[in-house]
């Protein structure tokens, strides 16, 4: 594999040679993924297997990726392209709840840096970053689909919408 340069995009990214391995009953679950999708179409199980990774691994990183790369007998940035483009998957470890908080135009126009700006203020931190206690992970990321009860943001597969300062702290709350 070749060394790559770190970027503001890959900064996250940590990359080696190393690759993760899993227990039987995960290789297992990772095959049964497999055969829903034709032989040659094998790659078309790499969403759901990267969904298997980070909930392994914790998030999605280098190990976890080639691992998969060699079980979908790809190329490791045929990986990184999937992994990469999802806001879904993580590339570095986030706290418990991770409060992902859609930036985009719908959003922004009915609250979205009212509601930001208290989620950071509340948990002590800014967008992209973890509390002490490993608790919370704040991030700002796109489109979550929830235009018409905007601002949303997402906690693992929960939508709040209709966000106001008051709702944010009623949910901060319950999530502690």
């Amino acid at each position: 594999m070749a060394t790559a340069v770190p970027t503001d995009f890959t900064n996250q990214v940590v990359f080696t040679e190393e690759t993760a391995t899993f227990s039987p009953e995960v290789i297992e679950e990772m095959r049964s993924h497999l055969t829903k999708y034709p032989e040659e179409r094998k790659r078309s199980a790499l969403i759901p297997l990267l969904f298997v990774i980070q909930r392994e691994r914790g998030y999605i990183d280098n190990p976890g990726v080639n691992f998969l790369a060699d079980f979908l007998d790809l190329e490791v940035t045929d990986v990184w392209e999937t992994a990469t483009f999802y806001s879904m998957f993580n590339l570095r470890p986030v706290g418990r709840h991770h409060l992902q908080i859609c930036k985009t135009l719908s959003c922004k126009i009915m609250g979205e840096p009212e509601i930001t700006e208290h989620v950071c203020n509340r948990l002590g931190i800014h967008p992209g970053e973890t509390t002490a206690d490993g608790k919370f992970t704040v991030s700002l990321v796109e489109c979550l689909g929830s235009c018409g009860t905007a601002p949303m943001m997402q906690n693992g597969f929960d939508y709040y919408e209709d966000l106001t300062v008051e709702k944010v702290d009623k949910i901060l709350d319950s999530l502690k």
